[in-house]
């Protein structure tokens, strides 16, 4: 069972890794302890991110995105000639990573490619990430698989042409005031009639601190400046801002937040929200988006639409088959458009690492 052979060895299987979350209301308290175990967050604040989910009858869109996308996988690879099979774990909830790669170990996997849904450089989208699977491995054993994660991705040709279509998509909607059909969408003809678009690029907050320390801004940023470019974006049509921070208000955390760069934005106008650090619908998406600054829109009479996350677009599963393939193959050419090349498969011994938690 060998799907290919690259610089570090055959590899058995591909594995999808992502944050996970609830499926129903009684794994919201379990699922949120696994997620802030370690970071003293008081109790009020844990409640108040267990009301988001409950919002939602306690399940978190994720996993059946991440369903969706394993399914996707596994009639992607044997089309593009790789002959893997596709398991998915998560850091927070089930399916977990531990249980996941045991399952691998007795299916006979002994080396495994890692695509971790994250695609850019930070110490929560990254290293940690890194780190899970350090600990999985080590709680399944000597027998365990090795796992080698795959490269980040920001700027790859795939990625930002799946953004690029999102967002001419939601650019036509907000001309037409229609829904817009399937299939590839020309640069908009023109703004709608009541001014704009203005396209605001979110991805998740996180301390300045921890920014100091990787490429997360630079790397958002970039991958921002390209999807503002195919889509044909004015310079000053579009920026990029954050969201769902969740630290204490002493600490500083990047900034500005979506919901305030909606409130400079004229009453009446129509914001275009394109959420480019996630790939799929987080609960970051469907809460703090479609639900809070959706409802801080309609307050100023803004029209709000928000782009589509890759989730199973053909072309974001044709971009991580080309990830494995250019590691199983070193003929395969390494994709990357902007200023910076394509990210290494390995990342610097310490990188990434975030400011250490209070015990």
């Amino acid at each position: 069972m060998h799907g290919g052979s690259g610089a570090d060895g055959p590899y058995d299987a591909l594995l999808l890794v992502s944050f996970g979350g609830p499926e129903g209301p009684d794994e919201v308290l379990p699922f949120l302890r696994n997620v802030l175990s370690g970071r003293n967050v008081p109790e009020e604040r844990v409640a108040e991110v267990a009301e988001h989910y409950h919002h939602f009858g306690g399940i978190s869109p994720i996993n059946g995105q991440n369903r969706a996308l394993v399914a996707a996988l596994g009639a992607a690879l044997p089309a593009a000639g790789l002959d893997l099979p596709v398991y998915w774990g998560n850091r927070n909830w089930r399916p977990m990573l531990a249980e996941e790669l045991a399952r691998m170990r007795d299916d006979g996997v002994r080396r495994a490619l890692a695509f971790v849904a994250s695609a850019y450089a930070s110490s929560s989208g990254c290293r940690q990430y890194l780190d899970d699977i350090s600990v999985a491995r080590d709680a399944v054993g000597p027998d365990a698989p090795v796992v080698d994660k795959l490269r980040l991705f920001f700027n790859h040709p795939l990625f930002i042409g799946t953004w690029v279509e999102s967002v001419r998509r939601s650019l036509e909607e907000a001309r037409t005031g229609g829904p817009v059909p399937s299939g590839p969408v020309p640069a908009s003809a023109g703004p709608p009639a009541s001014g704009g678009p203005f396209v605001l690029f979110t991805a998740h907050s996180i301390p300045v601190a921890m920014a100091a320390n990787c490429d997360y801004v630079a790397q958002v940023t970039e991958t921002a400046r390209l999807v503002a470019a195919g889509a044909g974006l004015d310079e000053g049509g579009w920026r990029v801002v954050w969201q769902s921070r969740s630290g204490p208000p002493s600490q500083p955390w990047l900034a500005p937040d979506v919901v305030d760069a909606m409130a400079e934005l004229p009453e009446g106008s129509t914001v275009v929200l394109a959420p480019i650090g996630f790939v799929s619908d987080h609960m970051e998406v469907v809460y703090d988006l479609d639900t809070v600054a959706a409802a801080a829109g309609s307050a100023r009479a803004q029209r709000v639409l928000r782009a589509a996350t890759p989730g199973t677009d053909p072309s974001f599963v044709g971009m991580i088959c080309a990830l494995v393939a250019e590691r199983l193959d070193a003929s395969v050419p390494r994709l990357a458009i902007g200023q910076f090349g394509p990210a290494p498969d390995r990342c610097a011994p310490g990188c990434c690492r975030g400011p250490a938690r209070p015990s």
